[in-house]
């Protein structure tokens, strides 16, 4: 008897006839587990339900028919065979005229084929179909699956390993969630898991032609009951994964803050404004946080320019006026020596020593900042990914600030948490300059508290947007020089740094050497080939005003804050995402004049392009734009590859399944919540996403 649940989980070598050089194929599509291979579906269907009358069928179908062979002729191209039914005719072509095949297309023959068909000058056409005499029964009938597959794998044995995983976990316990849960959340989703997926798999051939059309549009859209089925699953298990992860982080103690901070009210007092009302909504929902034995998990959403690291530098506060130390990282060292300066600037007149540790130390320079951390000689210190290394250890420390969050991934946080010497738990303030929308954040960042600064500073100027065709490059150019010629700044930022024969793109080099030849004025080059020192070489120089104009790629995007840049000229706009636009755009309109973004662009535009680009001129609210650009490219595109890689969904889409979403957190937290059902809660996660057990204690 097969082993309960277990079988689920076996690797596909497991399976009858699957050796070591399928297996290598299947771990191309990202099949590795017989789970993978059931959850590997269909990306379309072949209907074979029914015949096709000749005269019915278009260029471009996929098709049975059935007639007579009316005439057959072999040349050295092949064989050629016209096949009439009494609607029409058309010919079958196969370009090897081999023996079997010319005992079975003789002419009166009754003959049955499935293929494309091809509609050119040379009539109807069907190029090596698959055929039988009809009545033989030889090939497969009904709703085919089409599967992704790759070189060397044909879609007939996907089909054939299919079959044999659901005959391999047909007596495996395989626990889903209770239809009854399903119905208390408003879904109507009968069945368990298994019949679901032989609805995707091997869908109903018997249903008649109207059904069948009607099966085949829901397969396709996902909108299908059994895909709405197993799409609730995939959530619930995300969702559980947060859950899981949280209460793991919540069994652990985490340093109580004071509630009252001297430092922070001599930092306000510091500050030549005030905090906006947003900015003391969200510092007070972190203190509150922090006054718990509980760690604080915590995500700051804010727009461009909202004061995300003020607010992070006053909640700081309590944790170092509580004898704590602060560590703050950054996904780059551009980010992260931004942050070195504010929080040197911040803190060291208020007698708070702020340490640096980044990867392009020198030996010398890391021993020492090392030294530093452990003894407590430093209360704040600063860094890249270089603080996760194992050899970093603080002697208090209390609370970790991280920027950018989405460039990290959950497995390096939650590395954070045992670096003090303490034994304590860190609390957890992350921010991020992407503004997320909801379902996202939910699908991303389920196991955290989100705050949202919604409100920006009086002092930050409106940012005009404009869109121009690059034919019109040469007066942008002009607009650039007269900008700077006045004493103001600009930027130049392009798409690539070096060219490149497979994009249409600017390169920031080749840019770079037409400016500087074309203009009298001083130009600046930074992109990420760079060394780090030549790199900040030249950043300092441009917010010192040393350099007028500075191209750039979008290394640019965070972190650099130079008032007097009024100007940005974005090269190719239509490659890039709304949301890495948006940030760009936001390194403008820092100072008191007035400032503006181009948006040079290649005609033509797609309807998708021209309606992403009216979104950024219209708008200037990062949380529309964001919703827009998740819609139109995806979490990939608005968060990065690396993090959503992570999400490892199979068949869930956030924006599609955004009221399946909702429904899946209210049914986590209801398995969660009660001791009877930890048994299916676990097994759900630990189905879907095997490598959570990596970071959830449970």
């Amino acid at each position: 008897m097969t082993n309960p649940v277990m079988s689920i989980h076996l690797p596909v070598t497991a399976l009858a006839g699957v050796g070591q050089a399928l297996a290598n194929r299947l771990a191309q599509l990202g099949v590795v587990r017989i789970f993978d291979l059931l959850m590997h579906l269909p990306r379309d269907y072949e209907d074979r339900s029914r015949i096709v009358p000749i005269g019915m069928v278009s260029h471009g179908m996929s098709v049975m028919v059935s007639g007579t062979v009316t005439w057959v002729e072999k040349n050295r191209t092949g064989l050629s065979v016209t096949l009439e039914d009494e609607s029409g005719l058309l010919v079958l072509r196969f370009f090897k005229a081999y023996a079997s095949l010319l005992g079975v297309m003789t002419v009166g023959a009754k003959i049955t084929a499935f293929g494309e068909i091809k509609v050119s000058r040379y009539g109807v056409q069907m190029s090596h179909p698959e055929y039988h005499l009809t009545g033989t029964q030889q090939t497969q009938t009904g709703l085919l699956p089409i599967y992704p597959t790759v070189k060397g794998l044909h879609q007939n044995k996907l089909r054939q390993l299919v079959r044999l995983a659901l005959q391999a976990v047909a007596n495996d316990r395989i626990y889903s969630v209770p239809d009854a849960m399903l119905s208390a959340a408003g879904l109507r989703l009968s069945g368990d898991f298994l019949s679901a997926l032989k609805q995707l798999h091997l869908p109903d051939r018997h249903a008649d032609i109207f059904a069948q059309t009607e099966l085949l549009s829901q397969l396709k859209d996902r909108s299908h009951p059994a895909c709405r089925r197993l799409i609730v699953e995939e959530l619930v298990a995300h969702q559980l994964s947060f859950l899981f992860r949280r209460n793991n982080v919540y069994r652990q103690k985490a340093p109580k803050c004071q509630a009252n901070s001297a430092l922070a009210k001599k930092l306000a007092g510091s500050l030549p404004f005030s905090l906006t009302q947003a900015q003391q909504r969200v510092i007070h929902q972190a203190v509150v946080d922090m006054t718990s034995s509980q760690p604080m998990l915590r995500l700051i959403q804010g727009d461009v320019g909202a004061g995300k690291t003020l607010v992070a530098a006053m909640v700081a506060c309590h944790a170092l006026d509580s004898g704590w130390q602060v560590a703050v990282m950054a996904p780059t060292e551009i980010l992260a020596e931004q942050h070195l300066a504010n929080f040197q600037k911040w803190f060291a007149p208020l007698g708070i020593n702020v340490g640096w540790l980044a990867g392009k130390q020198t030996a010398k320079e890391r021993t020492t900042a090392l030294q530093a951390i452990a003894d407590n000689q430093v209360q704040i210190v600063v860094g890249t990914h270089a603080l996760f290394s194992d050899n970093v250890v603080f002697a208090k420390l209390g609370l970790v600030i991280i920027d950018e969050q989405h460039r990290f991934g959950v497995e390096q946080r939650l590395r954070l948490t045992d670096k003090s010497l303490m034994g304590s738990t860190p609390h957890q303030l992350t921010m991020t300059a992407t503004p997320i929308p909801r379902t996202l954040a939910m699908s991303m960042y389920g196991d955290m508290d989100v705050s949202v600064i919604d409100e920006l500073p009086p002092n930050r100027t409106p940012i005009t947007t404009v869109t121009i065709n690059r034919e019109r490059r040469d007066e942008v150019i002009a607009r650039i020089f007269d900008n700077c010629k006045a004493g103001k700044q600009a930027y130049w930022v392009c798409p690539l740094v070096e060219e490149s024969t497979a994009l249409d793109a600017q390169s920031a080099q080749l840019t770079y050497e037409d400016l500087v030849e074309r203009l009298d004025i001083r130009i600046g080059l930074v992109h990420g080939k760079m060394k780090a020192v030549d790199k900040q070489a030249v950043m300092a120089e441009f917010k010192a005003g040393k350099i007028d104009l500075l191209v750039a790629t979008t290394v640019i995007e965070v972190g650099v804050d130079v008032p007097n840049a009024s100007l940005m000229v974005i090269e190719n706009a239509e490659r890039l995402g709304l949301s890495q636009l948006h940030q760009l755009r936001g390194r403008v309109g820092r100072g008191e004049a007035k400032s503006f973004c181009v948006l040079l662009y290649q005609a033509p535009l797609s309807p998708t392009g021209i309606e992403r680009l009216n979104v950024l001129r219209d708008s200037s609210d990062g949380f529309v734009i964001a919703q827009k650009d998740l819609q139109l490219r995806g979490a990939g595109e608005l968060l990065g590859k690396r993090q959503t890689g992570d999400m490892g969904y199979y068949l869930a889409d956030i924006v599609r399944d955004e009221v399946l979403l909702e429904a899946a957190g209210k049914i986590a937290a209801q398995l969660i919540g009660t001791a009877e059902m930890m048994t299916t809660a676990t097994a759900i996660m630990n189905t879907w996403l095997p490598q959570a057990q990596n970071y959830v204690n449970v």
